[in-house]
Order: structure tokens, then sequence, then C-alpha cells
């Protein structure tokens, strides 16, 4: 008996020994938990429609850090190896090989080799028309990691073809493309919420070292006051593109930083060349004139962009700054005459044909309506009547339609640190780009030939012609490069802003507890 109550008391002492541990013991699991759950959201300023890599013109995927391309573009705009570690041509760009890497796998445990980059590859040019038109591809082989591209001509800069987000690397094989595309990245799909959210979670296998989040959330807004309220509020950790005139109140919070990097965007505005009164150039000059950038980069850019004189920041080796240097409303006037306008009644007429526009812009970039309606005053002052009509989808809007004169539109206009992609896209007839439905003979065969020229120097000179004749002509006129500017808050760590706006979420991003 003695011996039974000396077994139960024992009993009885361990019991309340781990009953006093286990509080201690949870407690410390929690805080281990803290260091590896760790989420963030991400609040971006774009709604796609799809998460589809192929034909996603918000690039979604690769921007959550759930699709890669083979070729990256680095902080300082040099072409860098992803998902290809070489690549080569022997024959002045008609035919190239790359080594794809190896020991890479898709998020569902399946291996990425060179038939699967072949046929990622070949569903992007199916399903996208500018793609088919950038990549010009006859012939692609596959061998191990071997994957060798026979074009349908010379293209000495296709490497960097091959970073657009729209060529990001799938399975062509899963089951629900446009919700869960299934990468290589650091972050897989969880669940897609069009219109509100992508939900994210950690590849554990992922390639390219550890992923420190575990989960993140890649939502949209396109409100940016919406925005800014999110990231105050504490719903939101990092948000894109703050409205401009909340800056100084984020930059005095020691709750927030705000990170602001010039951009290869350009605020251009773009001239439907169908129209009959657009088709003169001198025309299109009169309305470049009345376009005041000193003004537009103080009062509604916040000084947070650069006037720009052509379409590429002026940094660049093939930027021309021969831009036109008659502005204001007196040399507007001068040129409405010489077009043969008169002003009559506070109109600008002609053949008795009073001169009115629309003008098509998106709000997503909330200065885009502001430099609208800065142009639509200043317009009114000449004789111009302009209607602004905002869009969902400016995209679809101004390539499908040809009901509007001008497009207030912003463009990526050398992400690869390169001019060609942008020219081609957008001068010549067909260019998946070319809503101003431009179609000039000297200007085509001015891209034409820069497209097959190899050597760089020859390349920059051709692509500053081709530049110089865009302004000369006044085919677009660039308003404005703005800087990109990202909010977050202090506990965000190692958050990067990159030029090209294409990396977002990658495996280095961390909070702290």
């Amino acid at each position: 008996m003695t011996n039974n109550k000396k077994l139960i008391s024992i009993l009885i002492f361990v019991l309340l020994c781990l009953t006093a541990c286990t509080p201690h013991e949870e407690s410390m699991s929690m805080k281990k938990g803290e260091k590896t759950d760790k989420s963030a959201t991400f609040l971006f300023n774009f709604t796609p429609a799809t998460l589809d890599p192929h034909t996603d013109d918000d690039y979604t995927a690769v921007r959550a850090g759930v699709g890669e391309t083979l070729v990256k573009i680095s902080d300082d705009l040099k072409l860098k190896p992803w998902l290809a570690e070489k690549w080569e041509t022997k024959d002045n760009g008609l035919t190239w090989t790359f080594a794809i890497r190896k020991n890479i796998t898709f998020q569902n445990g399946k291996a990425l080799e060179a038939s699967a980059v072949k046929s990622s590859l070949q569903r992007a040019i199916n399903q996208s028309y500018a793609m088919r038109n950038a990549l010009k591809i006859k012939e692609m082989k596959a061998n191990g990691h071997t994957l060798t591209i026979t074009l349908k001509e010379p293209i000495p800069k296709f490497p960097s073809e091959l970073m657009h987000p729209n060529t990001a690397i799938i399975d062509v094989d899963a089951s629900n493309i446009t919700k869960k595309p299934i990468g290589t990245g650091p972050f897989r799909v969880l669940s897609f919420d069009q219109g509100n959210q992508v939900k994210l979670g950690r590849y554990e296998h992922y390639w390219d070292g550890k992923v420190k989040l575990k989960n993140a959330i890649f939502a949209f807004n396109e409100d940016a006051n919406a925005r800014v309220a999110a990231l105050q509020s504490g719903t939101a950790d990092i948000i894109y593109r703050p409205p401009l005139e909340s800056l100084s109140t984020l930059q005095t919070d020691p709750s927030f930083k705000v990170s602001g990097v010039p951009s290869v965007r350009t605020h251009l505005l773009l001239y439907n060349q169908t129209n009959d009164a657009l088709k003169d150039e001198i025309v299109r000059k009169a309305i470049d004139a009345l376009l005041n950038r000193k003004e537009i980069v103080s009062s509604i850019m916040n000084n947070q962009a650069t006037a720009a004189r052509g379409p590429f920041l002026p940094q660049f080796p093939f930027a021309d700054s021969t831009a036109n240097e008659q502005r204001g409303m007196t040399s507007a006037k001068k040129y409405l005459e010489k077009a043969g306008y008169q002003i009559k009644n506070d109109k600008a007429i002609k053949n008795g044909k009073p001169l009115s526009l629309s003008l098509v812009t998106y709000s997503s970039l909330p200065e885009l309506p502001l430099i609208a309606q800065l142009i639509q005053s200043n317009a009114k002052e000449l004789g111009i009547t302009i209607k602004i009509h905002l869009v969902e989808d400016s995209d679809e809007y101004i390539m499908a339609k040809d009901d509007w004169d001008l497009a207030l539109y912003s463009l990526i206009t050398a992400p690869r640190g390169d001019a060609s992609y942008y020219l081609s896209t957008n001068y010549l007839p067909g260019g998946g780009l070319n809503a101003s439905r431009i179609n000039d003979d000297k200007l085509t065969k001015m891209i034409q030939q820069l497209n097959s020229t190899v050597d760089d120097a020859k390349r920059d000179k051709l692509a500053k012609q081709a530049t110089a004749l865009i302004n000369r002509k006044m085919l677009t006129s660039s308003i404005v490069h703005p800087n990109i500017v990202v909010a977050y808050n202090q506990k965000v760590k190692n958050w990067t802003t990159n030029p090209s706006e294409y990396y977002m979420l990658t495996q280095h991003l961390d909070v702290t507890p």
C-alpha cells in the first residue's frame, strides 16, 4: 500500500511538471512558428482578368513570383540568366541554343527540361499575337536540357525577347492555367479571387534558395487612396503607386518607408491616324505644343517624374533628345493656322467644321485622368473640344476600336535596355501595340534594319534615328517618365523596386515579427 501511494505521488508530480511545462513549450513553438510562418500582403494597382502568363497584360504571374522566364533583367537594366543558364548563336541570330538549368522543378514536382520549355513557348506564341510577332520562331528542338530555336529571320537581340513576362515558363498540362498556373517561381498559387487577390504559398523546393515568406497575398485595387488607407490600417504591408499627394504624409510617418526610382515607363499621348484631322502632323504638333510638361511634373506628378523628350530615358545610348521645342499656346495657335484652321467664336474651325476630339484614358494610374483634364483645359483655350472617356481595359479598347482620337497611355518602353521591342510593337504595321495605326514607310525600314543589325553601336544609331523621326513627325507625344513609387511598412525587409516593374514578390522578401 505504501508503495502504491508513493507511485501515485510520483505520477501526480510528473503530471504537474508536464502541465507546467506545456504552456512554455507552446509559447516556444509559437515563437518558432512566427519566424517561419511569415506572410505579407502586397497591393497592386492593376486588376488582372486572368493569371495565364501568356495572355495576361498585367504580368501577374511573374510579378507575384509564380512564373519565371528564361532570361531576366537586373536592376541596372542588364540581361542576366534565369531559367536558362547560358545561350549562344553562331549565325548572327538566326539559330539560338539555350542551356536550361538542371535540378529545377515546377511547383507540382515535375522536372523542368527543354521539352517543357518548348511546349510553354509554343503555347505563348499560339495564345499571344504580340509574342508571335516578337519572337518569330520557325522551329524548336528539345534535347534533354538543351533547347535550339530557329527563327524566321535573324534577331541579334533575341534573348532579350525571352525576358518578357508573356514568355514565362509554365506546365502547359496543368488543368486550370487561367486561375492556377504552375510555374517554377518561389510562390505557388493557392487561390485566385478575380478582381480581389491571389493567395500564394511558399514553394518548398524552389531552386534558387530559401523562400523567406510562408504565405503572401498579391491583392488588387485601382483606387490609389484606398491603397494608402490599406497601408495605414495594416491590411496591406506594401502598396504600389500610392497617390503622389500622399507621399509627404507617408514619408514623415516612421511606420512607413517610401521608395522612388526612375522607371523605364513613359506616359504618352497617342494619335489615332484613322482620324482625318490627326493624319496631319501639323495638327499633332499643335496638340503637343499644349502639353506643359514642367507643370505636369511639378503639379500633377509631385516632382516624381522627369519631362520626356522622347519615349526613352535620356541615359540610354539610343535615346534621341531632338523633341519639338515650340511649346505653349502661341506656338499651338500658329500650328493650327498653318494647318488651315481659324479661331472663330472660341472654336478652331476648318472647312466649316470645328475640331472636336475624344480622349481615352484609364484611372489605375491616378495621374493619367489629371493629365487628361489639363490637356482638355489647354485645348479649350485654343478652341479645340476634347471629351474624356475613362475605360477599364485601355489596351483592348484602343487596339480593337477606332472610335477614339487621342489616348493617354503609359508604356514600359525599354524594359530590356534595348529600343527594338518598343519600336517594333508600336510603330511597325501590324505591331502588337500599334494602336495608332501608324504606317510610315521610312520608319518601317529603319526599324527593320535595326532588327537585323548585330553591332550595338550601329543599333543605337538606328534607334536614335527612328526616335528622331517619331519626334519630328509627332507620331506620338512623349510626356513624362514617371518614377516608380512604392510605400511599405517598416517591418518589410529586402524589398527592391526594379525599374522594369516585372519582379515584385521574390524569395528574398521578408518581414520582421
